[in-house]
């Protein structure tokens, strides 16, 4: 693996395979106007989320993804304050959109535009751009689509392939079929929800005993290191050598849309500057978790996320649970 020492900016390539536009509706303030609403538009989705917060981690980065019709236009016009670089692709049937309602409190989804599957020509495009991006990134972050039938799993499995034939770190954030497609070439961190492993039939329960064996049958594929979040509960860390919880401060959440994809983005980062997994776990793990104490996905501020890594031990696992803290070596 390349070694990126000393990089105090790392180049991140984000693959987004689903851009999205979220509307959101929360509470007016405007006593003469009972149905009074302020509307918020973002750009979304997982890939944007990851790009978000690696800009907030201090590192260079530019997004390949699908761009097309009215939404598409809306996203790239935004997206161009976001202080990334886009790489976009047509995508003749445009873009996908959500409007949330948030002036109950919750949110409630009234409306989901969804994005269809890319063409085969739109496929090429998007490939071949990610692919030559990707070379000259110091780490490729690649995120799923939603929904999971706008790419096909060997879309997945040829880009790990390709780009690991040059040993470049790659940080999946995949579920499904996507997932297992990615893991069969071994990408240097494959991150994955208990709730995705039993989806994807991988583990039957959601034990620490029965994540750790399904961790290491990943890793066992050629998956260099695992990372299995837990909702509440400490992330779990596998490699060919230990096992390892992440635990940290117990923080109350505003909003807990977010956190994995934020670590996912902390992972690389680390791992662009040099850092070894288990220290880019650490950071990753840290910026999940300020990021679902903010008001806003995918965000946080860097000197905040670094100090609080400090915080997150590194915990051995045994078949019984957890033992003493241990440096994070790998």
């Amino acid at each position: 693996m390349e070694q990126q020492a000393g990089a105090q900016r790392p180049k991140i390539c984000v693959l987004a395979p689903t851009p999205l536009l979220m509307v959101e509706i929360e509470p007016g303030d405007d006593e003469g106007y009972p149905q009074a609403a302020d509307l918020h538009l973002h750009p979304g989705g997982q890939g944007l989320w990851v790009a978000r917060m690696a800009i907030s981690l201090g590192a260079e980065v530019t997004v390949c993804g699908p761009f097309g019709g009215e939404v598409g236009a809306v996203l790239i016009h935004m997206l161009a304050e976001e202080n990334l670089t886009v790489r976009g692709v047509p995508y003749n049937a445009g873009n996908g959109a959500y409007v949330h309602d948030r002036r109950g409190g919750d949110r409630q989804t009234l409306a989901h535009m969804v994005p269809p599957q890319l063409t085969r020509h739109e496929l090429d495009d998007l490939y071949g751009t990610v692919l030559v991006e990707a070379l000259e990134a110091d780490v490729l972050v690649i995120t799923g689509a939603e929904p999971d039938r706008v790419l096909p799993p060997t879309f997945f499995s040829r880009l790990v392939r390709d780009v690991r034939s040059v040993d470049k770190a790659i940080v999946a954030d995949l579920s499904g079929e996507a997932a297992k497609a990615a893991a069969a070439e071994g990408p240097t961190v494959l991150k994955m929800s208990h709730e995705e492993l039993h989806a994807a039939g991988l583990v039957e329960g959601d034990s620490l005993e029965e994540l750790q064996q399904a961790g290491h049958r990943l890793v066992a594929q050629g998956v260099e290191a695992m990372l299995i979040s837990r909702a509440g509960e400490p992330t779990l860390l596998v490699t060919a050598t230990s096992t390892r919880l992440l635990v940290g401060p117990v923080v109350t959440p505003l909003d807990h849309r977010g956190a994995g994809d934020s670590m996912t983005a902390g992972v690389a980062v680390a791992l662009g500057r040099g850092a070894t997994v288990g220290e880019a776990a650490r950071l990753g793990a840290a910026a999940g978790a300020l990021n679902v104490t903010r008001r806003g996905l995918g965000t946080g501020r860097r000197e905040q996320i670094e100090r609080f890594a400090g915080r997150i031990g590194i915990e051995n696992v045994s078949d019984t649970g957890a033992g003493a803290p241990t440096e994070a070596k790998d």
